[in-house]
């Protein structure tokens, strides 16, 4: 049998569709993630991106569609899917005035970890990401990669097989950067981690498993980055990007 036949989908999006009064943010996006996949949704600004990941971290509700994550519906059991789900948004949301080790503390908590299984395995993700001996320090005081990091191993601390990522490395250095992409395709390759990383810069799409672009809250083609290159007849993923993104100057319709 293929492998692919065997490998388990952690996310899968049918159809989803969301609006603000009358401004249509997602129309009808269909896209999954397997377990072990990266997969890259890349779009402008303002594409939708940002909409997709409230929905599916049960910020908001979709208004059509479908959201399931390990085959639990968000919609229907919203509890269980969020269990499954790992996020790191694109705003920071560490509480600065507390240490590292707290701000992990408080999130094992709210996924009902007990005291000795946290420190265990708040231990191992600091010990991962390097951050051992940063534990004790006051968020406030870390520079932007660390405190993304330190984002990371609190997505990662009660053990989710999808990991949504949204825009993660806006306003990192080029080095911290790099670092945060590789770290977490290694999490792909060593356990086995579904990941949709939201982003608009194209480099970062360019190793994914598969790439789905956004453009306007619609989804415009979806695959492997050389199948992207072969629709558009175009020698790089930069260039098949904005051939399909393009649009004439002028007035444009704003969507998260």
């Amino acid at each position: 049998m293929d492998a692919c036949v065997q490998t388990q989908t952690v996310l899968e999006v049918d159809q989803v569709g969301k609006s603000y009064a009358t401004r249509k943010a997602l129309d009808e996006v269909s896209l999954s993630v397997a377990a072990g996949e990266f997969v890259a949704l890349l779009g402008p600004n303002g594409a939708g991106k940002t909409t997709l990941f409230q929905l599916a971290s049960g910020l908001f509700v979709a208004d059509t569609g479908r959201i399931l994550i390990e085959g639990w519906d968000m919609r229907k059991d919203a509890v269980a899917a969020l269990a499954g789900v790992g996020v790191v948004f694109q705003q920071p949301t560490l509480d600065l005035d507390l240490s590292v080790r707290a701000n992990l503390r408080f999130h094992a908590r709210l996924h009902g970890i007990s005291r000795g299984r946290a420190a265990s395995r708040i231990r191992e993700e600091l010990e991962r990401l390097d951050l051992l001996d940063r534990g004790d320090e006051v968020c406030r005081a870390l520079s932007g990669g660390i405190r993304r990091r330190v984002e990371l191993a609190r997505a990662l601390l009660h053990e989710p097989r999808l990991l949504l990522m949204d825009e993660a490395t806006v306003g990192l250095d080029p080095a911290s950067r790099r670092g945060l992409v590789d770290y977490v395709h290694g999490l792909c390759a060593t356990r086995e981690l579904g990941v949709l990383w939201a982003t608009h810069l194209v480099d970062e799409a360019e190793r994914a498993s598969r790439v789905v672009v956004l453009h306007r809250g619609r989804l415009l083609c979806q695959g492997p980055p050389q199948a992207l290159l072969e629709q558009t007849g175009e020698a790089s993923l930069a260039d098949a990007f904005l051939k399909l993104t393009w649009e004439p100057a002028g007035p444009r319709e704003e969507h998260s």
